[in-house]
Formats: C-alpha cells, structure tokens, sequence
C-alpha cells in the first residue's frame, strides 16, 4: 500500500449546534479512488468540503503528503463540484482558456480536450452542452491545473447509461496516471466500478471501510435465490430455508448455492425460472443504512 497523500484525523464541524460531521478519520493512499458514500443527511458533502478548504473545520486535523495544508495546497487539487455555473455564451473553447490563464502551470489544452473527448464541442456554446458534455467539460476544468488530488462530487449524477460509462473510462483513466481522486456518488454501481477503497457515512460518522470486495464479503455473505410465488408445491412457511416474499417473488438466502439447489430439487420446486443473485455494494450499503427514504 502506498503512502497516504491525503489523511484526515477525528474531523468534526458543528452548524448552530448541529453536528454534521462528529468524529470522522480516514487516510488515502496516493494514486488510488477513494469514494465517501452515505444517504442524505450523512456527514458527507460537508466533510468534502472541509478537506477541499471550502468550510474551517471545527476540530480535527487534515494532512496533506504527511502535513498541514497551506495556500499551495489550492494549487495542487482539482475540483468537479455537482452544480457549477458557467458563463452560457461562452464555448467550451472560450471557457478552457479562461480557465488556463488562472494557473501558473496549466495541462497542455489539446491533451486535455483529447483525454475529456471535447472536441467534438469545442465551439459550442456552455448552455448549449447536453449533461454528460458538461460533465465532460467540468472534469477537463477540474484537470486543468495538473492537480494531484482530485475531487469529484456526484460525477454522473442525470447521466444516461452511455455518457456515464464514458465518463467512467476517463476516470479510470486519470487514475492510472498515478492521480488520487476523491469522489461522492449516490451510485453503488460506479463506486463499486471506480473505488479501490470506500467509507460509508452515517449520522456523521464513519460506520464502515474498506474495498468493495472485503465489505461485500462481510456484509453480505452467500446468495439470494429468487422464484416466482407458483414455482412452490408447498406453503413457503414449509420451507427449510430463510425467505421472504418481495414484489411476487420468493427471495431465499443460502450460504450454500450448491447445497440450497439440491435441497431445492429433493423437493420438487420448479426451477426453470429460478434467478440467483450474488450480493453487491447497494447490498452493503442498504443494509447499513436502511431502506427508508431520507430528505
């Protein structure tokens, strides 16, 4: 494992009272993903942004390469906020330049158009890009300065499947030139895609870390076997297994895909129309932080 570039020590910010963040660490080894995941309400924007130097922290420390950060560190990170306005009858040309003359050693503008695929745009207007073009716009922006941390909040948030996906290779792609990336995301299929290693948020506290694969294989251990009400010649309430009925469909939990079919077949269930479905990160995830939806 390398070096952390990025470490964050019991960080907590309090608003009015409010503890958003209470008492939040973590470190992020240099040239890795790092996903901060959480529902609404967990802690999570609010501790991006203390760490990009947005907001002050309330207690707690943030390192930077093993040290405080000072004003250079501005310099060295780059930032893919959700939201951003740009001028709108500015083109994307006209926006990169604005955005190179900022810094004192800006990317090459055609490797940076080439790497975010914006030539095809690059003498549209900024309110005439679709969402994922925009997208692709605030990450060559984000790049612009050579940063060597980037953060990336909510990055394919409204993306149809394609542009998401592509979105995804240009990520990849600047991870394997040895940058670090930070990123939000309510989508359990990209931080499984993306991250190396990811912390779950909640009530403004980690509640677990690690890569995708070790809290899968914690949290979710075996199968789910998945038949139709009518693939049963008995009452479910027979059944020697751990079920439960979901939208028409009988969910069964096995730990033991081989044994639980076998036990299956001995009793004569149908199934030819069986589906089997190994845990993934949304798994995690829900069962961590419930199904309930939150505001």
């Amino acid at each position: 494992m390398q070096e952390p570039i990025l470490e964050v020590i019991h960080l907590k910010k309090v608003f009015n009272r409010t503890e958003a963040v209470k008492d939040v660490s973590f470190s992020v080894p240099t040239g890795t993903c790092f996903g901060l995941l959480g529902p609404n309400g967990a802690g999570k924007t609010t501790s991006m942004e203390v760490i990009e130097d947005i907001i002050q922290p309330t207690a707690g420390q943030i390192l930077y390469r093993g040290r405080p950060r000072i004003e250079s560190f501005r310099e060295e990170i780059g930032i893919q906020f959700q939201h951003t306005s740009l001028l709108n009858f500015l083109t994307v040309k006209e926006t990169l330049q604005s955005f190179y003359r900022l810094f004192h050693n800006p990317e090459n503008l055609d490797e940076l158009i080439n790497r975010c695929d914006l030539s095809p745009i690059i003498d549209r207007q900024n309110n005439k890009l679709s969402g994922g073009q925009q997208q692709r716009l605030m990450l060559a922006l984000a790049l612009i300065n050579r940063p060597n941390l980037v953060f990336l909040d909510e990055p394919s948030t409204g993306l149809d499947p394609q542009s998401r996906h592509n979105l995804w290779s240009i990520v990849e792609g600047i991870k394997k030139e040895g940058k670090t990336i930070i990123m939000t995301t309510h989508s359990m299929e990209e931080a499984e895609f993306l991250c190396d290693q990811i912390a779950i948020m909640d009530g403004g506290t980690i509640i677990a870390e690690g890569s995708p694969k070790s809290l899968i294989t914690t949290y979710c251990k075996g199968s789910t076997i998945l038949l139709p009400g009518y693939a049963f010649g008995m009452d479910p309430q027979e059944l020697p297994f751990s079920w439960r009925l979901q939208d028409d469909m009988i969910e069964i939990d096995t730990d033991n895909i081989q044994a639980g079919l076998t036990r299956m077949l001995d009793l004569d269930i149908d199934l030819s129309e069986m589906h089997v479905r190994s845990g993934n990160l949304e798994d995690v995830f829900l069962r961590l932080t419930g199904k309930q939806l939150r505001d």
